[in-house]
């Protein structure tokens, strides 16, 4: 399903919300201030991720009584971040896209400075919350997970899982978004070789509602690293992936075989080293699968099946 108005927009505020009814025109309404001094050619995309509230209805609103500037795109159920940001990427008719929180914890004022950045010439800017309205729990739990991220994956940014960012359309376009990988964004496209960047941003204490993150988030973080990681820079090669850890263990597996051989021969008894042995037997194997698992990868790598996200969308309201 695609816009109705093919016209070229200078700028996509992409919004995902999921029971944020309160929040949203007040949202908007300072958004439009801003863009008053900026742009009158935007665009504002409200994607309700299913909310239970009167998210619709307010968007519904909002589009009526501006429909030069605001549409909504209301998905069927709640699919998450990552694909109600996926679906507004595919909708979006702006030159640069930014994407912004619907709790009002991101600053509208903050707009203009992303703009810049991305016409210095970077492909992505993301938003750092040097001093976040959050629990002491969320805060330091954040550092920690930041840090950890940009330890693996060589992207050195403060804040990942920063919503306040802006792309060039056609890069925002190209991702792959699902599950959780929203919180990797800068990860996918830093990886494929794009000039990736942030700046400080104004955060907010939330105004409405509740937060939508619990420890869940957390836990599952490390796993969506791992899952980024290797789709970014493995995908397309999975044997130096698994085959790295294969001979790793294959190699340490043999050295240990070699030096029970030597015990047997040059001592008649392999001298208690029975679990010793085994262990290098299990290396052994495990590193024979691993190699194999990596081959069988490579002769699936272009194989892939994707769902039509057009297939999600309950209705546009434009």
């Amino acid at each position: 399903m695609t816009h109705n108005n093919q016209d070229q927009k200078e700028i996509s505020i992409v919004i995902p919300a999921l029971n944020e009814a309160e929040s949203l025109p007040v949202l908007c309404g300072e958004i439009s201030e801003v863009m008053k001094n900026v742009t009158n050619n935007y665009e504002i995309i409200i994607v309700n991720d299913g909310s239970s509230d009167e998210t619709e209805k307010t968007i519904n609103n909002l589009h009526n009584n501006d429909k030069e500037h605001i549409m909504g795109i209301c998905l069927k159920v709640n699919f998450g971040k990552a694909t109600a940001l996926k679906v507004g990427f595919g909708q979006a008719l702006g030159k640069i896209i930014i994407t912004m929180d619907a709790d009002l914890q991101d600053d509208p004022k903050e707009i203009p400075h992303f703009i810049a950045k991305i016409n210095e010439g970077y492909d992505l800017v993301s938003g750092w919350k040097q001093n976040r309205k959050d629990s002491f729990i969320k805060n330091n739990s954040s550092k920690f997970y930041n840090f950890i991220t940009s330890l693996f994956s060589k992207i050195k940014l403060h804040d990942f899982n920063c919503g306040f960012k802006a792309y060039r359309s056609e890069i925002a376009k190209e991702l792959d978004l699902y599950g959780q990988l929203h919180r990797y964004i800068p990860v996918m496209i830093g990886n494929q070789g794009y000039k990736v960047t942030e700046i400080p941003v104004h955060h907010r204490k939330r105004k409405y509602g509740k937060s939508k993150y619990g420890p869940v988030r957390f836990l599952n973080g490390f796993l969506d690293l791992l899952t980024v990681i290797i789709l970014t820079r493995y995908f397309k090669r999975p044997a130096h992936f698994f085959g790295a850890f294969g001979f790793i263990a294959l190699g340490t597996g043999s050295i240990i075989g070699l030096y029970i051989t030597f015990l047997k021969f040059s001592s008649g008894s392999i001298q208690n080293r029975l679990p010793l042995l085994i262990a290098g037997i299990l290396l052994v194997m495990v590193g024979v699968q691993l190699v194999s698992l990596g081959l069988i990868g490579e002769m699936f790598v272009k194989i892939s099946g994707k769902e039509d996200d057009g297939s999600k969308i309950k209705r546009i309201i434009e």
